[in-house]
């Protein structure tokens, strides 16, 4: 598997209910005014919150008097005990509510239950070894296997659930040597976005004594192909204190040679003059030539330079100017380069250019379709298209010249994944998966076309019990969006609902398998997923109608899916609840403001709550691709419009609210959730309903999490919807 981060996962999640963070002191005792207190206050069933300390801030901005009354609750809670002291007492009450819950323990049982089955990744052969992660069922992290042929008995070679005593470090990306014998590999500890590399022995089992920090987004190690070392890309170490939550930037190759210190590494391509680029490194598969690929965001508008390994002495040669479209490197025959573009081509292409040329000319091999062009690898002398057909996958097998050779059979409705390997070989392995299928390995002859199960689940359920469907629906302004629609076959009428959605820097939604989501599912729930306009479903046009001056649009889309819902019978009056994470955190934090009559529930999970900040932490700078800049007029009066921090307003009967987050969530910072769950608090809403807010420790911003504490949080979320959609009730 490569290490790397594209551009867009920068913010992307797709859990349900994400936390974040890594190990935190122990807190102080807290101040009586953040003592937690859960008891009923003269209105039976209200719940007291602890009272939280306002700033008298107001800044000016661009004419408009800004609030911002929780601030300090942006202090980074390692280093801040008033912010820690504020974080012991929110759980306190959110505990207490949320044990007093009868599916709680009922969800947490069952999801347990689901989850107890063996699951593999994909494969990926280096010097006639196989190398894959599998999990047991229950184990908190996956453990990553090798073969020496790809029928063979595995062999434990990284068994991460012993690293923590709380399961809560993972086993992150890594990147065998291409004669297989060493493998590079990164630590996520607590859930965060730093990594550590080190470097294993295949062979004998043996660690090296190579160590390399401060790697993030993109930070891909490449190998070179004599094993010598590797390529990377890297920031520079944050300033005391500063690890979870500076900016970053100035990310730069490197590479790094076997045996020696990261501080002897060698600086391959850096650009000082602008802190702002990141840069990650590819090794086309000749050895030829190492691939520079940089961004200034979170859009895949990139240039590309081209270092000739051969030649050391050469100087790095820009082949795209200008960060104007995407260029992403496929992969080259000789000086024949292939790349997938968005230039002139909305929904995407694949271009060859001959870089033997002072000026390279660009050719179409494949042309764009009607449907998404969503990734092209070069393997067996084919090139393997996958596209998305209404947020469903279909793959297409080309010759190198683009003429197409067949489809791929795939089981049914839903999300393949994979197809990567070498140009020579004859064999790759994919991933199948949908709402009521769990993920399936399945090898894939290139010449033959024919697939077969590598790796199939043991259920303990029949995926034929369930009805997966997708519907279209219209938007406020006419817009046609889809939806899926997953329920058992015998719900039939209205019942609770779970809304699902995310909008936002050109990701696609797509089918896919959840234990947890199963739980709600087997209770007699719905869960549907709306494609939303800002997602990538529908290439850039979709993108580009959901983001910046457009981003209402996506709000639109997921109040009129609501709407919908309702008006076809498949949920009731009080029995829909909405969910998102990240992007979709913001989602659900700005439709609960617009639109607080239309939900019975909500979760934002690690949302992007605080608009005209959040380009100042981690991250956050990458997002103005999407959002706009706050410190521009236009894009701040925009943003201020839907912010769903300076949106709350008091006397409004909002639904229940269940935020989560994590304290040290290093992508979306938790200050977001902390001071939008604080304001929600304070607005002096006319219901009654709870406004919770749930903080997670040793965990972060939805990868690395281990299994206990993602059924965990699922319980939690699933009982607190089922409470207030009904279903608690119906069971």
């Amino acid at each position: 598997m490569p290490f790397r981060l594209t551009a867009a996962a920068l913010l992307a999640t797709s859990s349900l209910a994400l936390g974040a963070c890594a190990t935190v002191p122990p807190p102080p005792p807290s101040p009586p005014e953040l003592a937690a207190a859960a008891a009923a206050t003269p209105q039976e069933g209200a719940i007291q919150y602890p009272l939280t300390r306002k700033m008298d801030l107001i800044e000016p901005q661009f004419g408009e008097n800004v609030a911002d009354p929780y601030r300090w609750l942006e202090n980074d809670v390692r280093n801040d005990p008033e912010v820690r002291a504020w974080v012991t007492a929110q759980n306190a009450v959110t505990d207490a509510f949320l044990e007093s819950l009868p599916l709680r323990d009922k969800f947490k049982a069952r999801m347990t239950e689901l989850y107890d089955y063996e699951r593999f990744g994909i494969p990926r052969e280096k010097g006639g070894r196989y190398f894959y992660s599998r999990n047991d069922g229950l184990q908190n992290q996956s453990v990553l296997y090798v073969r020496s042929s790809a029928d063979g008995e595995g062999r434990v070679l990284i068994d991460p659930n012993g690293w923590s005593a709380d399961g809560a470090t993972a086993l992150a990306e890594w990147s065998p040597s291409d004669d297989g014998k060493l493998l590079a590999y990164a630590i996520q500890d607590g859930g965060t976005d730093w990594r550590t590399v080190k470097v294993l022995d295949v062979g004998t089992g043996e660690l090296r004594s190579d160590e390399l920090k401060w790697l993030k987004f993109g930070g891909s190690v490449e190998w070179a192909k004599d094993g010598s070392g590797f390529y990377y890309s890297r920031f520079p170490e944050p300033p005391p204190g500063q690890t979870y939550q500076s900016l970053n930037k100035n990310q730069s190759v490197y590479f790094h040679k076997l045996g020696t210190p990261q501080s002897a590494d060698r600086l391959v391509y850096a650009t000082p003059d602008h802190p702002d680029y990141g840069h990650y490194a590819s090794i086309s598969e000749d050895g030829r030539w190492l691939v520079v690929t940089s961004s200034i965001g979170t859009d895949d508008r990139y240039e590309v330079t081209l270092i000739d390994l051969a030649r050391p002495t050469a100087k790095p040669r820009t082949l795209i100017k200008g960060f104007t479209h995407n260029y992403s490197y496929v992969g080259n025959k000789g000086a024949t380069f292939y790349f997938i573009t968005n230039d002139g081509a909305p929904k995407l292409k694949l271009v060859a250019m001959d870089v033997s040329q002072a000026s390279p000319k660009v050719r179409t091999i494949i042309a764009e379709d009607e449907a998404t062009l969503d990734g092209v690898s070069m393997v067996g002398g084919r090139l393997t298209a996958s596209y998305l057909v209404d947020a469903k996958t279909e793959v297409r097998v080309h010759d190198l010249q683009g003429k197409l050779i067949r489809k791929v059979a795939l089981p049914g409705i839903g999300t393949a994944a994979g197809f990567a390997g070498d140009q020579d070989d004859n064999e790759t392995f994919f991933a199948f998966t949908s709402f009521n299928q769990p993920t399936t390995i399945y090898r894939y002859d290139v010449a033959s076309g024919k697939a077969s199960a590598w790796a199939a689940p043991k259920l303990a359920f029949n995926p034929d019990d369930y009805l997966v469907e997708q519907r279209f629906y219209a938007s406020k302004d006419g817009t046609r969006v889809p939806m899926f629609i997953v329920r058992r076959k015998d719900v039939t009428g209205p019942a609770p609902t779970v809304l699902y959605g995310y909008g936002g820097f050109n990701v696609s939604m797509t089918p896919g398998y959840s234990p947890t989501r199963l739980a709600w599912l087997e209770a007699g729930g719905v869960w549907v997923m709306a494609n939303l306009r800002g997602g990538g479903e529908y290439g850039k046009a979709w993108h580009d109608a959901g983001r910046l001056q457009n981003k209402q649009n996506v709000f639109d889309d997921f109040i009129a899916a609501g709407e919908y819902l309702k008006a076809q019978g498949i949920t009731g009056k009080d029995q829909l609840a909405i969910a998102g994470g990240s992007n979709g955190g913001l989602l659900v934090g700005a439709v609960v403001n617009q639109r607080p009559d239309l939900f019975a529930a909500a979760s934002p999970a690690v949302g992007v709550m605080d608009m005209l900040r959040f380009d100042r932490f981690t991250a956050g700078r990458y997002w103005v691709d999407d959002y706009g800049y706050p410190n521009k007029e236009a894009d701040f009066r925009s943003l201020l419009t839907y912010s769903p921090y300076h949106n709350i307003k008091g006397g409004v009967d909002y639904p229940a609210v269940l935020v989560t987050t994590a304290d040290t969530d290093d992508r979306v910072v938790p200050g977001h959730s902390f001071k939008y769950a604080a304001a929600l608090q304070a607005a002096g809403t006319t219901g009654t309903d709870p406004l919770l807010i749930r903080i997670e420790t040793r965990a972060g911003h939805g990868s690395g999490k281990p299994t206990s504490k993602i059924i965990e949080e699922a319980a939690d979320v699933y009982a607190f919807f089922g409470h207030f959609t009904g279903l608690e009730r119906s069971r």
